[in-house]
């Protein structure tokens, strides 16, 4: 749940700040992006640290949205 909740808070909290340059993103597009990355980052940490709700793996969600945000708008 918190990774497909930050998949979509991110790119739309994004767009209230960079509003200019992530007019021509798609946000369904940014919202896919980030999802896809924060299930691989949350099934990562699942694997690594053996129990859901580690620190580091809601750090991990909080990069793979922010890099899905610039990789589809921002560069």
């Amino acid at each position: 749940m918190p990774a497909l909740a930050m998949a979509v808070l991110v790119p739309a909290l994004a767009r209230l700040v960079w509003w200019r340059a992530l007019q021509s993103a798609g946000w369904w597009r940014q919202v896919r992006w980030c999802a896809l990355l924060n299930v691989a980052v949350l099934v990562a940490g699942w694997l690594l640290t053996g129990r859901d709700g580690a620190m580091a793996t809601y750090a991990g969600l909080v990069l793979a949205s922010a890099l899905g945000v610039w990789w589809t708008g921002l560069r």
